[in-house]
C-alpha cells in the first residue's frame, strides 16, 4: 500500500477526527476569550464624571454628598462613577466652578442654584427669595407638576450646562451679636447675604450688605468686619462654629425658620456634552438618583437641625422671631424687587411667571390682584 493510500485509510477510519475536534475545541476557545477581553474593555471604559460641591470638606453637608456620589458606581453596574470634591478643591470659587463644568474640566458641580444670579438672572428664581414660595414641596410641585424643570434645562442649555435637578438643603438663618427683634432693627447691620435680591430686599430696610463665600464668614464675625451673617441652617452653621461668634439666631415667626430664604435649594448640573454622551438608561438613573438624594439629604439635614439647636441652646444663644406683621410688611417691600429681578431678561420672566401663578392659585393664596396694584413693571 502506498503512502496515499495510508493518508486515505487514516481518514476513512476516522484517525484524523482527534485533530479537527481540537481545531474546533481552540476556536471556541479563543472566541470565549476574546469576548471575556472585551468585557473586561468594557468595564475599563466606564465613564467617570468628576464633580465639586461647594460644600466645604467635614461638613455634614460634603459628607451626604460624597456618600451619594461614592454609590453611583454601583448603582449604575459599574457603567458611571462619581468622583466628589470639596469646595475649592479643583476651582477655586464659585465663578470658576461655573466655567470648569461649561468648559469640561469638571463634569458636574452641586452649588447653591443662586450663586448664578449674575450669571443667569432666572437662577433667582430657582431657589427661595424673600417672601416667595416658602415651603419645600411647592418648589418641588412647580419644578416636576408645572413644567418649571424643563424651562430651567432650555436655559441651562443656553450655557454648555444641562440642569439634572434641585436638591432640596433647608432654610437660611441669619446669626448676629446684637438682637434682631423687628425689622427696624435691621436698620444700619453690617450684614453678610448672597446678594442679588435678598440683598436688596435687607437694603430696603436700610441694612449694610455685603457677599463672602461661606468659609469666609467665621473670621469676618469674629473680627468685627460684620455684625450679623445669613448662611445655611443650625446643623451647618454649628459645625462652622458660628456659636462662637454670635448670640443670637434671628427665625420668622413660629414654624418659619426663614422668611427671606426659607427653600434654599442645591442642585446636580452638568457639563451638556457629557450629559449627551452618556446612554440614555445612565441619565435616566442620575435623573432618579437626584430626586431620591434630594429628599435624603433634606431629611438628614433637619434632623441635625434639630440637634444643634439643642446645642446652640445650651452655648447660650437665643433665638429671636420676627412677627407675622414683620412677613407682611416684607412682602410689601419685596414684591417690586421681584417684578425687578423678572424683568431683567426673558427667561427670567418665564420663570417668574410659572411662580406668581401659583402663588395666586387659591390653593397658595399668598398673593392677590391688589397687592400687585400699580407695581412697576407688572
Amino acid at each position: 500500500m502506498d503512502s496515499n493510500n495510508n493518508i486515505r485509510n487514516k481518514c476513512d477510519t476516522g484517525e484524523a477526527q482527534p485533530r479537527r475536534s481540537f481545531l474546533k475545541t481552540a476556536a471556541v476557545g479563543a472566541a470565549l476569550a476574546g469576548a471575556m477581553l472585551m468585557g473586561a474593555g468594557q468595564a475599563q471604559a466606564a465613564t467617570t464624571w468628576k464633580i465639586q460641591s461647594v460644600w466645604d470638606a467635614g461638613t455634614v453637608g460634603y459628607d451626604l454628598f460624597e456618600d451619594w456620589c461614592n454609590g453611583m458606581e454601583e448603582k449604575s453596574g459599574g457603567e458611571l462613577i462619581f468622583k466628589c470634591f470639596p469646595a475649592k478643591a479643583v476651582a477655586a470659587d464659585s465663578n470658576s466652578l461655573f466655567d470648569s463644568v461649561r468648559s469640561g474640566v469638571l463634569q458636574g458641580m452641586n452649588p447653591f442654584t443662586l450663586y448664578w444670579s449674575g450669571k443667569i438672572p432666572a437662577s433667582v428664581f430657582l431657589s427661595s427669595y424673600p417672601a416667595g414660595p416658602d415651603q419645600p414641596h411647592q418648589w418641588d410641585i412647580m419644578f416636576y407638576s408645572l413644567g418649571m424643570l424643563e424651562k430651567t434645562r432650555e436655559i441651562y442649555e443656553k450655557f454648555g450646562l444641562f440642569y439634572v435637578g434641585p436638591i432640596q438643603h433647608d432654610s437660611n438663618i441669619i446669626h448676629s451679636k446684637e438682637p434682631v427683634n423687628s425689622l427696624d432693627d435691621l436698620k444700619g447691620l453690617k450684614l453678610r447675604v448672597p446678594g442679588g435680591m435678598v440683598a436688596e430686599v435687607f437694603q430696603a430696610f436700610g441694612a449694610s450688605t455685603v457677599s463672602m463665600p461661606g468659609s469666609d464668614i467665621f473670621p469676618a464675625l469674629e473680627k468685627g468686619t460684620i455684625d450679623a451673617a445669613d448662611y445655611v441652617g443650625p446643623a451647618v452653621n454649628w459645625e462652622l462654629g458660628f456659636s462662637q461668634v454670635t448670640d443670637y439666631i434671628l427665625f420668622g415667626p413660629p414654624g418659619v425658620m426663614s422668611i427671606y430664604q426659607p427653600v434654599d435649594l442645591m442642585d446636580l448640573t452638568v457639563n451638556l456634552r457629557a450629559w449627551n454622551a452618556l446612554d440614555p438608561k445612565l441619565q435616566q438613573l442620575v435623573e432618579d438618583e437626584v430626586r431620591i438624594y434630594s429628599q435624603k439629604h433634606y431629611l438628614t439635614i433637619q434632623k441635625r437641625n434639630i440637634e444643634a439647636m439643642e446645642k446652640f441652646k445650651e452655648a447660650g444663644d437665643t433665638v429671636n422671631r420676627l412677627s407675622q406683621e414683620d412677613v407682611t410688611e416684607w412682602r410689601r417691600k419685596a414684591i417690586p424687587i421681584w417684578y425687578k429681578w423678572a424683568n431683567k431678561d426673558e427667561d427670567a420672566r418665564a420663570i417668574f411667571d410659572i411662580q406668581v401663578e401659583y402663588m395666586m392659585n387659591e390653593t397658595v393664596g399668598y398673593i392677590d390682584e391688589s397687592d400687585l396694584e400699580g407695581v412697576p413693571g407688572r
